[in-house]
């Protein structure tokens, strides 16, 4: 896994943590963010909604192809299924 490079505000309800479970905490979330954020399960969450065709895609290439696209078109939407 590479070496995370984002910001987290961590908000802890307990005062009284050790320094090493804080560093513990963050790194977990690290960990989850990164699996969450990968290409392969960002498609699995989402669909593509394309209003000028008016038609609901699920294929991964097509998934894909969206999101790496630099120039967007308009009227094509990226849906969670969440």
């Amino acid at each position: 896994m590479k070496v995370p490079n984002r910001d987290l505000l961590v908000m802890f309800k307990q005062e009284l943590m050790s320094p090493q479970s804080m560093e513990a905490e963050v790194s977990f979330l690290h960990e989850l963010l990164y699996e969450v954020e990968r290409l392969d399960n960002v498609v699995k969450a989402h669909e593509l909604i394309n209003m000028q065709t008016y038609k609901i895609s699920q294929k991964a290439a097509d998934l894909k192809k969206a999101i790496r696209s630099v120039n967007q078109r308009p009227f094509i939407f990226l849906n969670n299924k969440n």
